[in-house]
């Protein structure tokens, strides 16, 4: 009894600590990841962070009250902080102070009506598909910095199409970069998907050869080969890419059908700059925006539409192979307003 008198506190916080213990451990395991199914929500969820800065902000500078040219000059920091760039920003300020002055515009809602209108028509108001080869099996050749997501991107592509019923062949191309092999190797087990695989630092247009030939003896829909990850900078890095796009045309005479760009969306600007670099080397078909998720600036999309002409074709919602989604302009720039 004196014994258990004497340490009755050391016992009681002691079972105690094992009692709240308990509590949160049950609390962690019991909260389970939120799923969102519905397509244009969790497109609205990866662009949470860019519509908060944008929209929450149009808002602030708007104030609910009166419109004046100097409120509409105060969205220029705002547009800009979204990386819509400064081409696109002065095109849409201007088209605001002219409606403004015609009496077009007299309230809040109208201005993000406004904005949302330009915003599609200078995305092209596309719904923009991949191209297909209608005699044989759609080449894509998938390129972009080390970094950018490629990999990633590439499984959330072959998912897409597998589930379109199409039978995809891989091609680790990207024999450069010892990791991108097994990480391709890796996806293609995960997806049960076929894969044409290179040794390490093996000629990558090789590879892409034994690919392209086996694509067209096995009857595939669809083959996709990752290029090697390189610098926009790297000069013999990009002719290793026009290479692959020749040797692929000993093959199938059309291919390449896409050529998919891999964007960071956290690099904002930069973006532009490397997809303007690899363009000169080879002809892009498209964009795949990566980590859109992750970056307050999906803006970017915008700019790149604006001064290279080239359709975002899809946008990664996260890091599942099941977070991809064909771009929409109109879903898209709603998904920044709603």
């Amino acid at each position: 009894m004196e014994f258990l008198q004497a340490n009755l506190v050391p016992i009681l916080i002691t079972v105690l600590v094992i009692v709240v213990a308990a509590v949160l451990l049950g609390r962690k395991q019991g909260k389970k990841e939120e799923v969102i199914t519905d397509p244009f929500e969790r497109l609205r969820h990866a662009l949470g962070k860019t519509r908060g800065g944008l929209l929450d902000g149009i808002r602030r500078a708007l104030g609910g009250g009166e419109l004046s040219e100097g409120v509409i000059d105060s969205l220029e920091e705002i547009l800009l902080q979204a990386d819509i760039g400064v081409s696109v920003t002065d095109k849409l300020l201007a088209g605001l102070k002219e409606a403004y002055k015609k009496g077009e515009l007299k309230s809040q809602d109208q201005v993000l009506e406004f904005l949302k209108g330009r915003l599609v028509e200078q995305l092209g108001g596309e719904h923009p598909k991949l191209n297909e080869n209608p005699d044989g099996p759609t080449v894509i050749l998938v390129c972009g910095v080390n970094g950018a997501g490629k990999t990633t991107s590439i499984a959330k592509l072959t998912k897409h199409l597998a589930e379109q019923g199409k039978r995809v062949l891989l091609c680790a191309s990207d024999t450069f970069r010892a990791a991108a092999v097994e990480q391709l190797r890796t996806w293609a087990e995960r997806l049960d998907v076929e894969i044409v695989l290179g040794q390490q630092n093996q000629d990558p247009a090789a590879v892409a050869h034994d690919a392209h030939e086996k694509a067209v003896a096995k009857g595939f829909d669809v083959l996709i080969v990752d290029t090697a990850g390189r610098l926009h900078t790297e000069k013999n890095l990009m002719r290793e890419l026009e290479k692959i796009a020749r040797v692929g045309k000993k093959h199938i005479e059309s291919s390449p059908h896409e050529v998919l760009l891999v964007i960071d969306a956290t690099t904002g600007q930069n973006g532009v700059r490397q997809a303007a670099a690899f363009s000169q080397s080879i002809p892009l078909t498209g964009l795949f925006l990566a980590k859109l998720d992750g970056t307050a600036k999906g803006g970017i999309v915008v700019v790149i539409r604006e001064e290279l002409g080239i359709p975002v074709k899809f946008v990664g919602l996260g890091e599942k192979p099941e977070d991809i989604a064909p771009f929409d302009a109109e879903k898209f720039v709603s998904a920044l307003f709603a």
